[in-house]
């Protein structure tokens, strides 16, 4: 298994990307859309028959872009490791976890002194397998589930033994969590484009609605769940953390405010809500008069989305999924034609 496990400006794909090399020669799976996938299965045959893992690392040359394949400008640092039983034992109840939405991580040793190849896998209720010290492994799985709860693939750094502020030491930490939450209060006809959206972008949708006539499966087939409810009042009952998205788009202050109120009480990733700037003028004084402040009434994306010039409803859906994509990654909203430095500036992180 070749596993992206960083990236530096442009690469093709995230951390956390794999391909599969099998004994059987065949290739499964993609880590950079083509550029480099030739070499990584010859790589791959390699490990599979010296059962040794490998950190290799893909740019481009200054002599010829094309030489190493990664015409884009990116660089990519890639693990390779022969899975089996042997050597992860734990597979099976990762895969089962996987199946069952439960969330779990696998962090695993790509540099060090030592015990390379190692691997921890991490649950909320616990962990099992180990980096090769009970100090390593505390340490460890004390940052993995931090990362584990807001979906975070991603590095560690430790000393050799697991100090925090060493060197020498790198983690990679692959996070599997169920798909992440997208609430869309509102059953109209907006709500049925930003279900299309949200399920392209990977997320568990549900729509809710306290009228029984617009709140049904026939109108929003794509959503994962429809509900039949005062949105508050549902909101409460659910579990919402870092990566929730909450889209009120009901414009109706007899369900948006106790709708926003609720969702201000979460720890939700994204709060938006519809309406026009006088209708968000009006929506403001209401929460103020149900308590809430000034630093809690500024996590509120309204008018929802971004300025594109959007009329219908797809068009606005698309709109609100880039914001909500802005606001995830820290994007600038500005046209890349208008910028300059690297596309994704955050991608070393």
């Amino acid at each position: 298994m070749a596993t992206v496990v960083r990236t530096w400006r442009s690469a093709p794909r995230p951390a956390g990307a794999s391909m599969l090399v099998t004994d059987l020669d065949e290739a499964v799976g993609s880590v950079s859309g083509g550029c480099v996938e030739g070499a990584l299965f010859d790589l791959g045959q390699e490990v599979l028959a010296s059962g040794e893992p490998v950190l290799e690392t893909y740019g481009v040359s200054d002599d010829d872009a094309f030489s190493v394949g990664l015409t884009c400008g990116g660089i990519l640092e890639i693990f390779v490791e022969k899975v089996d039983e042997a050597s992860w034992p734990e597979l099976p109840g990762i895969s089962a976890s996987i199946a069952q939405e439960e969330p779990v991580a696998v962090a695993t040793i790509v540099r060090g002194p030592h015990h390379v190849g190692k691997h921890l896998v991490v649950r909320p209720g616990g962990s099992e397998g180990s980096l090769g010290t009970t100090r390593l492994d505390d340490t460890v799985r004390e940052d993995v589930i931090g990362m584990l709860a807001s979906g975070t693939t991603g590095f560690l750094h430790y000393g050799p033994e697991g100090e925090r502020l060493g060197e020498g030491l790198d983690v990679f930490v692959a996070s599997y969590a169920p798909a992440p939450q997208m609430f869309v209060f509102g059953a109209i006809d907006f709500s049925a484009a930003l279900v299309r959206v949200g399920k392209v972008l990977g997320f568990k949708v549900t729509v809710c609605d306290a009228r029984p006539v617009f709140a049904t499966a026939k109108r929003f087939p794509e959503a994962d769940e429809v509900v039949v409810d005062w949105p508050h009042r549902w909101l409460a009952s659910q579990e919402v953390d870092e990566r929730t998205v909450i889209a009120v788009l009901t414009h109706d202050p007899k369900f948006d405010v106790p709708a926003i109120k609720a969702a201000l009480q979460t720890n939700a990733g994204y709060i938006g809500a519809m309406g026009s700037r006088r209708t968000h003028e009006d929506r403001l004084i209401r929460l103020k008069e149900a308590g809430l402040t000034d630093d809690e009434l500024a996590r509120v994306h309204s008018p929802i989305g971004l300025d594109l010039g959007a009329r219908t409803p797809e068009e606005t859906a698309i709109s609100i999924a880039a914001e909500i994509i802005q606001s995830r990654w820290g994007g600038s909203g500005q046209h890349l034609t208008q910028l300059s430095g690297p596309i994704h500036p955050g991608a070393a992180r």
